[in-house]
């Protein structure tokens, strides 16, 4: 099927974190790691109360730009969360989970399955005189740290 390979969609749970414990559904969500941002109907955004708190400009694949206001939203997917900036969607706009909010989760995309897995492990600086985790290797000799 033209256009469609590679892609699929997801559920995925809204929450105003400013007022937590009411979540929203939301269905069919196209996982979108090129996009920037999540983008979800502005009204199940207001219905949780979620203000607009920031206005961001976007180029489209046509070259043509739009704006669209963002706010705080905390996001539910494949048993994890995070909070990230949400695009309040308007007619006619898709509805995506983006990079940043996979990024957040610590989830990446399978797309052989066609599904969302865990990202492993975040990579952080090395901590000088840090233990490693039991079971896994010693830190790279180039980040050990030698006592005089």
């Amino acid at each position: 099927m033209p256009g469609t390979m590679g892609t699929f969609r997801t559920e995925l749970e809204l929450e105003n974190p400013v007022h937590p414990g009411r979540r929203v559904m939301v269905r069919s969500v196209l996982v979108d790691s090129g996009a920037e941002l999540s983008w979800v109907p502005a009204e199940l955004l207001e219905e949780l109360g979620i203000e607009r708190r920031k206005r961001w400009r976007f180029r489209q694949a046509d070259g043509t730009l739009l704006e669209r206001w963002a706010g705080w939203a905390g996001v539910y997917v494949a048993g994890t969360s995070t909070a990230d900036e949400v695009v309040f969607g308007e007619p006619g706009d898709l509805v995506l989970l983006g990079a940043r909010t996979l990024e957040g989760l610590n989830l990446r995309v399978d797309s052989l399955r066609k599904t969302l897995v865990d990202a492993g492990p975040a990579p952080a600086a090395p901590v000088p005189g840090a233990a490693p985790i039991e079971g896994q290797p010693d830190v790279h000799p180039a980040h050990t740290v030698v006592s005089a």
